[in-house]
């Protein structure tokens, strides 16, 4: 028998998406500042998976651990939920800064969204050129287009202040070293993250608490529709232009089905529906704390949002250790 297709039921799945990241969260725990990588995620992918499969959704995971031959488990194209309610794109990172875990360092997190089927970018796995700032400032303040002098100018300009006021977050990774010392030579101050580019681009989503205005520089594609996905709900503009290395990389984008590769996409173009997004504190960090041991209690804070109404929950979990 065929049922109609149910609405996107954001309101009572957002609940559903926050045990999801919990329970990836809470299955990291022992393996915080435990120095294996891949067993902190391995534990954070089976954890989401056990949990996504009881949601009543027909998911399919758009963005994911990698392609199907990559990954065992939460890999592009998987199904997941119970096959019954609506039909949803589901973009997740289990563990979205696996090294800081192993090493016990800030900003770790469990992250999910999830939005109608077919309203999250298919987003191949390279690399994407990625600009955000915060709410408050007017259309297109600042664009991919710039250089990194004239973003830091622009912006201070809107805000009206000085650009040695202006923070700004940035992967510290080699191919940055020339957009470090240009934004330097501004006077605004930078903020190097090791890695996690899902957390350092929601931080300029709350300045007054992070201290970020912009973020910018490359980091992985799928994390852009991640980032793009929480502001939507927080509030703040992102752009992302794909970047190839080589024509491997660029078969990954037709295999997506994307044609224009020189194109940048709007924060709204990434993510084209009101989207629920959830994520679950690992070690602490700026937006979210880290998960807390005591005896007999384990506790986390998650941070679950809807775009739809601009509500934003921060939700304490006290689970007893079994």
């Amino acid at each position: 028998m065929m049922t109609a297709p149910k609405d996107f039921n954001d309101r009572m799945l957002s609940l559903g998406l926050a045990r999801v990241s919990e329970a990836a969260a809470h299955a990291s725990a022992r393996l915080i500042g435990r120095g294996d990588e891949k067993a902190a995620d391995q534990a954070a992918v089976n954890a989401m998976r056990e949990q996504l499969n009881m949601l009543d959704i027909k998911g399919v995971v758009v963005i994911g651990e990698g392609e199907r031959d990559e990954a065992p488990m939460l890999y592009i194209g998987e199904e997941v939920g119970t096959g019954t309610g609506p039909e949803v794109d589901i973009a997740l990172d289990p563990l979205e800064g696996t090294t800081l875990t192993a090493k016990d360092m800030p900003n770790a997190l469990t992250v999910i969204a999830m939005a109608p089927r077919g309203t999250l970018l298919h987003a191949p796995d390279v690399y994407m050129d990625k600009l955000a700032v915060g709410p408050g400032y007017a259309q297109d303040v600042v664009s991919l287009d710039m250089t990194p002098t004239e973003r830091v100018h622009a912006l201070a300009k809107a805000g009206g202040v000085k650009p040695e006021d202006i923070t700004v977050c940035i992967l510290e990774r080699p191919r940055h070293e020339e957009m470090i010392a240009e934004v330097r030579a501004t006077g605004a101050a930078i903020r190097l993250i090791t890695d996690g580019d899902v957390a350092g681009v929601m931080h300029v989503a709350e300045p007054e608490k992070t201290g970020i205005d912009m973020y910018m520089g490359s980091g992985g594609a799928p994390e852009g529709v991640l980032a793009a996905s929480a502001l939507k709900c927080m509030g703040g503009q992102m752009w992302g232009r794909l970047l190839f290395r080589n024509d491997d990389e660029r078969g990954r984008a037709a295999k997506a089905g994307i044609t224009d590769l020189n194109r940048i996409y709007s924060r709204d173009e990434m993510v084209t529906a009101d989207v629920i997004f959830s994520a679950t504190g690992v070690t602490n960090g700026s937006i979210v704390q880290g998960l807390r041991r005591e005896p007999q209690f384990i506790e986390t804070e998650t941070i679950l949002m809807r775009s739809k109404t601009g509500s934003v929950r921060r939700v304490f979990y006290r689970n007893p250790i079994r």
